[in-house]
């Protein structure tokens, strides 16, 4: 188990420590003792690792940039007995700091008392927790940008795709962040296979996915890989073909790991 240590995206100067410390806290990922599926003796993690948080775009009325990142700030303002909370962001080229709506106008009691005091406290969790809301980036009419956010880490042990009498393998997928990643580009990556490869893998169901290998995944899931099918003649030989091939990533920080900046 390595420490953990504040990670940052990079050339952001406006990004509170504490998102940083949010982002490694937020991290609690854990294989299963044993496969959940019947013959199920192998099993590997693969964990998309968060490298820091998405880029908000929109245009900055000041210098028209449209890449922006949370100050670690959230406003409240109180009417009465009304509220408005805001998201406070700052434009990564010139640092002016602007606003995205988060409630507005809402009655006090509509509120959690512990939300409440979360936002008026500035909770870095929150903040973190707002600016990968894709559902708050609909309401406010802005984009998030994950490019740079995220990586892939295997902790594949060799395994032959090739070889008739492998163990079937369960692979879990651990999402530290939701990040839209296809799923295609993940098992490309983890198996490093070629895209005609791993589809005529699926295809022919070598590898059993709960989703279609064309959609973006964006939380955790597990898949299958199971030996491929014998004709009679094939009893008691390995088939020819294809070598061995190894998972992709290694162990994490022991090879080179795919980023979210490699994605196409």
């Amino acid at each position: 188990m390595h420490p953990r240590r504040a990670i940052a995206p990079p050339g952001v100067s406006c990004l509170d420590p504490g998102i940083a410390e949010a982002m490694n806290s937020s991290r609690h990922l854990r294989v299963p003792a044993h496969g959940h599926g019947p013959g199920i003796d192998r099993k590997a993690l693969w964990v998309v690792s968060e490298l820091g948080l998405p880029a908000i775009v929109r245009s900055c009325v000041s210098c028209r940039s449209a890449r922006h990142h949370p100050t670690g700030k959230v406003r409240v303002n109180a009417n009465h007995k009304l509220l408005d909370v805001w998201l406070l962001i700052c434009c990564d080229r010139c640092g002016r700091t602007s606003k995205i709506p988060v409630h507005e106008r809402v009655n006090v009691r509509a509120l959690d008392n512990e939300r409440l005091r979360l936002f008026e406290n500035n909770d870095p969790a929150v903040v973190r927790q707002l600016t990968m809301d894709a559902t708050l980036a609909r309401r406010a009419g802005h984009q998030l940008d994950w490019t740079g956010t995220w990586q892939l880490d295997t902790d594949l042990p060799f395994y032959d795709l090739q070889d008739a009498d492998a163990a079937p393998l369960e692979v879990v997928v651990r999402f530290e962040l939701p990040a839209p990643v296809r799923v295609e580009k993940l098992l490309t990556a983890g198996f490093g296979l070629s895209r005609p490869a791993l589809r005529g893998m699926v295809d022919s169901g070598r590898i059993r996915l709960p989703l279609p290998v064309g959609a973006r995944a964006r939380e955790d899931l597990t898949f299958l890989v199971v030996a491929p099918p014998r004709s009679p003649g094939d009893v008691g030989s390995r088939p020819g073909g294809g070598g061995p091939v190894e998972g992709g990533g290694g162990r994490r920080g022991s090879g080179p790991a795919v980023s979210s900046s490699d994605e196409g």
